[in-house]
C-alpha cells in the first residue's frame, strides 16, 4: 500500500498559503460514510486551521462516489476557489469497483481539464474497509487533510495564474 509507513496528516504549516480569503466546496459521498465522514472532518478542520472562515466552506452530499462528478461540476458554479471530492470505494467480488474507480477518476480529471476551478481527488480506492479506516483518521493519518492542503495550494495557484 502506498501509505505504508506514512502519515497523511503531516504537513509544514509554514509552507501553506494564506487561505483566509478563499471559499471551498466539499462534495461528500454518503456511501461508506464511516470513511467519508472521517475524510470530511480532516478536510474541514484543516481548512479552518489554515484560516478559512467556516461560512466559506460549502458542503454537499451525493449518494455515492460516481455521483461526485456531477456534484463537483455543480459546485464549481458556486463561486468557490477549489472543490474537494470525497469518496470511498471498497474492492468487492465484481468488476463494479473497477468501473466506478475508472469513471470517477476520469470524471474528476475531465472537470480539471475543462473548467477553471480545481477539483481535488480525495476518493479512497481500497481493497478492504480496514484500509479505508486507516487512511481516514486511523494509523496512516487522514487523506482529507492532504486533500485540504492540496485545495489551498491549487486555489493559490489559480489566483496567481
Amino acid at each position: 500500500m502506498a501509505t505504508a509507513n506514512k502519515n497523511l496528516s503531516d504537513y509544514d504549516k509554514a509552507t501553506i498559503p494564506n487561505a483566509s480569503k478563499f471559499r471551498f466546496g466539499i462534495v461528500v459521498s454518503e456511501w461508506n460514510n464511516n470513511i467519508t465522514e472521517g475524510l470530511y472532518k480532516g478536510a474541514h478542520d484543516t481548512l479552518i486551521e489554515n484560516g478559512v472562515l467556516p461560512n466559506n466552506i460549502i458542503r454537499w452530499n451525493v449518494p455515492g462516489s460516481f455521483e461526485l462528478i456531477y456534484g463537483c461540476k455543480k459546485m464549481q458554479e458556486q463561486m468557490v476557489n477549489a472543490v474537494i471530492a470525497i469518496g470511498s470505494v471498497i474492492q468487492g467480488e465484481t468488476k463494479h469497483f473497477d468501473f466506478v474507480c475508472q469513471g470517477v477518476s476520469q470524471g474528476i480529471k475531465d472537470l480539471n481539464v475543462m473548467r477553471e476551478t480545481p477539483v481535488i481527488f480525495c476518493v479512497l480506492t481500497d481493497n478492504t474497509m480496514e484500509q479505508g479506516i486507516e487512511r481516514s483518521g486511523g494509523k496512516h493519518g487522514n487523506k482529507g487533510i492532504e486533500a485540504a492542503i492540496a485545495a489551498i495550494k491549487m486555489a493559490e495557484l489559480r489566483k496567481n495564474s
